[in-house]
């Protein structure tokens, strides 16, 4: 059955759409790469709504992938009426990703495809489909290589539908989850260089945990050794200053991290900026 528009978009974005469910229709079968974020998402409407039945979302499942996403995703999936898998991924067993080069991504979405690969083949040669879109080609993404060597598609990105026209769509089409905010996976809370641990990505799991408890909805905790730095989005800072200005709500947040295993944390003035630790690869400060 289809997704209608409960609202309308631009003609270029509704012909975007239009060559979304042609590149997805076209196929015969799909497995959708799904981490339940708003674009792979997307792409899962658009290819149960196409093919129904030989649509199939699958996400994998590590300790990289914060515990409530994971929910997000089942959930989303139930919403949607695909198909829906959680499989088991081991890239922390490879040097190439706990080492965490600049070149970590690839390492892992290796190691997803190459689990993708046989469950796609099994399901009558369908196509696997991820759901990078067009600004993510403009960024240090080398995951987007191991998806290539294995022959995925990014129908988002063919029909030349960027971030922006993700969320219009989404919402477009009754998405409830149009304005979920960006979460990508706990590996990238690391600076490059600094070993991932299956433990240090459950105690910033953990941190992020507790503060959307306090009410913070969109954060990162960045985790730089033994000490955490929360990043906030530029709108949340003033209330956050304030809040914590309090001696008493201070030493709370402090002791709720030093329970975790931090030595230190610290409030990043600057606020939340998506990818900042890519600034490494670049040399900036």
């Amino acid at each position: 059955m289809p997704f209608s528009l409960l609202e309308s978009v631009s003609p270029e974005l509704e012909t975007a759409l239009q060559r979304l469910r042609h590149a997805i229709g076209q196929e015969a079968a799909v497995v959708v790469a799904y981490s339940g974020g708003v674009d792979s998402a997307l792409v899962a409407a658009i290819a149960v709504e196409q093919l129904g039945e030989a649509a199939q979302a699958i996400t994998g499942v590590s300790p990289a992938l914060a515990p409530h996403l994971r929910q997000e995703a089942i959930d989303q999936a139930r919403w949607l009426g695909i198909g829906h898998r959680l499989i088991p991924t081991a890239e922390l067993a490879d040097p190439a990703y706990f080492t965490n080069p600049a070149e970590r991504c690839y390492a892992c979405k290796r190691a997803l495809h190459g689990l993708l690969a046989p469950i796609a083949a099994a399901a009558g040669a369908a196509r696997v489909l991820d759901g990078v879109n067009l600004d993510d080609l403009a960024d240090h993404r080398p995951g987007i290589r191991a998806a290539r060597e294995h022959q995925v598609r990014s129908p988002l990105a063919e029909a030349g539908i960027d971030k922006q026209g993700v969320r219009q769509l989404s919402r477009a089409l009754g998405l409830p989850w149009w304005d979920k905010p960006a979460n990508p996976c706990l590996a990238s809370r690391f600076p490059y260089g600094e070993p991932i641990t299956a433990e240090r990505l459950r105690r910033v799991a953990a941190a992020e945990d507790w503060l959307r408890s306090q009410g913070f909805p969109e954060l990162r905790v960045r985790s730089q050794g033994q000490t955490a730095r929360i990043e906030l989005p530029q709108a949340r800072l003033g209330q956050a200053l304030q809040r914590w200005a309090d001696p008493g709500l201070r030493q709370e947040l402090v002791e709720a991290f030093r329970r975790l295993g931090f030595s230190a944390v610290g409030l990043d003035l600057e606020g939340l900026v998506s990818g900042k630790l890519n600034r490494e690869l670049a040399g900036n400060d």
